[in-house]
Parts: C-alpha cells; structure tokens; sequence
C-alpha cells in the first residue's frame, strides 16, 4: 500500500521474483483499457513476466465499484489459494482495500468536503446538469430521483464520490469483511516535498510518452465525457480540458499535478488510520529489509 508514485508497482515485482506471490492490482485506474500512459500501467513486457489480475478488465465506457472489486478481489484470492500461493495486493485505491477487509455493510457518513464541491459544481451546471451526472453514474438512483430534488441528488453523487460505488448497489448489496489474515507492508513519503517532485517529474514524463495524443484518441471515440469516472481520472480530465482551449500547456500541467498531489494527500490520510507495523519511507527503505521480512513470514 502507499500513495501514488511511491513505487509501489517495483517493490511488488521483485517481490514476485522471490517468493510464490501472485499480484492483484488494487487501482481503480488500471482497470480501464485504452489508458495506458495516464494510469502509470505497467508496460505490456513487465505484465508478460509478472501478471497482474484486475487490470484491463473494462472499457472507458463501463462502470466499476468498490463492490465489483470486493467480488473480484474474493474470487481471486481463492484460486491463487487453490494453486498453493499468497495473494499480493498492490495499489493505492484506499477504498478497495477497506471495502475487502472491513465488508460494505453501512453507506458512507456526509462529507462536507465532498458535499460543498458539490455545491459549487452545482452552481456552474445547474441540479439538472448534477442529475444528468448522476445518470452517467448511477443510473437506477437517477430514475427514482427527480431532476429537481436537490438533496437527494447531492446524497447519491456524495456516496459515490466517497464509496466509488453507486447508492443503488449499498441499498441491495452488503458484504462481511474478508476472512483472512492480513499484513500490510506500507511505503509511506515522509518526504512531502520530494514526493511532490517525483509527482511533477511523472507527470512530465507521461507527456513526453505521448499522454496527450492518448486523451486525443479518447476524444475521438465520441462516447466518453468528463462526467464518466474514467475521464475523471487524475491527468486526463486535465489533459482534456487542455485539448477543449480551457487551458493552455502550463496550466494543464499545473493543475494535473496539483490534482495528483491532492490524490496522494487522500491516499496517506487512510494510510494514517492503519497500524504502521510494517511501513517504510519509500525514498529511504532498503528492499533486502521488507525481503528478510516475508522470508520469516513465509517459513512459517
């Protein structure tokens, strides 16, 4: 586990060298095809060698919650089981990780930070543009929902937004936590400032790989818009804006890297909550350290 661009994908590579792991992919960004550069996917090669589940499973165009996740998640931990390894999560959707260990059992408490950029969205688009949003994401609560009943629109985009599943889905499904022993090996930045170098210097690379000629080709599809979560991701919305005029090259990058900061920021207050048993500084930790580690842990 650990913020994005801390390294997590390295480390759990060459702990698949080692030892009889198999990675499940916690990153609700990987999950799309077509969104190779923005998402930092690893390269078709390093796949080849080292496979990752639960990544390109959907198009641009679909829908995945925390609960499609918990679903998938279960059923691969149990064939990996079954084939005699340890399953490897590895990713930094903080909500995929609480959704399998801890269950879906309770919708999310109001968040007044979500819910006041809500408000502001709403004063740009109007609480019919908001319900045509809610639509594109949880289209069984818009058809209860009437275009104008404000509230009830902002608490479905609110539980979205938190959960990353619709309210539909928490209003029928529930499910128990996972029933296994857990342990997490966490890369934390006790660095800020050097992580928000690292950020701006991916982000830059991503350009120079040809991330703008990758939204280009999104565009042309003429079947995503910003309002689906795919294009929400950090650094396409940015990147599309760019193409649509509303930003020139300095602004985009700007604000993509501010946007992915503010997404690191999120991921290392859940990280916070959990015990910091096995965490590391990812600029400081020696890989022969957390090795020694699992080698005890797999002795026994």
């Amino acid at each position: 586990m650990g913020a994005t661009a801390t390294g997590k994908t390295e480390l759990a590579v060459e702990i698949a060298k080692r030892f009889p792991v198999e990675l499940i992919s916690v990153d609700s960004a990987l999950i799309y095809r077509e969104m190779n550069i923005g998402t930092a996917k690893p390269d078709a090669e390093l796949l080849a060698q080292t496979p990752h589940f639960l990544i390109d499973i959907i198009d641009p165009t679909e829908f995945y919650s925390a609960w499609n996740f918990v679903r998938d998640a279960r059923q691969l931990i149990e064939q990996i089981e079954q084939r005699g390894n340890i399953p490897l999560l590895v990713g930094g959707t903080m909500m995929y990780y609480h959704a399998l260990e801890n269950g879906l059992n309770e919708l999310p408490q109001a968040d007044t930070a979500v819910r006041t950029r809500l408000d502001q969205e709403a004063n740009k688009i109007g609480w019919m543009g908001m319900h045509e949003k809610l639509a594109t994401v949880d289209p069984a609560s818009a058809r209860r929902i009437k275009a104008n009943d404000s509230q009830r629109i902002q608490r479905a985009l609110e539980v979205f937004e938190i959960s990353g599943q619709p309210l539909s889905d928490m209003h029928d499904k529930r499910s128990e936590g996972i029933d296994r022993e857990v342990m997490r090996i966490i890369l934390n930045a006790d660095d800020r400032a050097r992580l928000h170098q690292r950020i701006e210097q991916r982000f830059l690379a991503m350009l120079e790989q040809g991330l703008i000629d990758e939204v280009t080709l999104l565009k042309k599809r003429g079947d995503l818009n910003l309002n689906m979560p795919s294009m929400r991701c950090v650094g396409y919305r940015q990147v599309w804006q760019y193409l649509d005029g509303e930003s020139n090259r300095d602004e985009m990058i700007d604000r993509a890297v501010v946007a992915t900061r503010q997404l690191a920021k999120r991921q290392m207050t859940w990280l916070r909550k959990l015990s910091q048993k096995h965490a590391f500084d990812c600029a400081e930790y020696r890989q022969n350290d957390i090795f020694e580690l699992l080698s005890d842990v797999f002795a026994k």
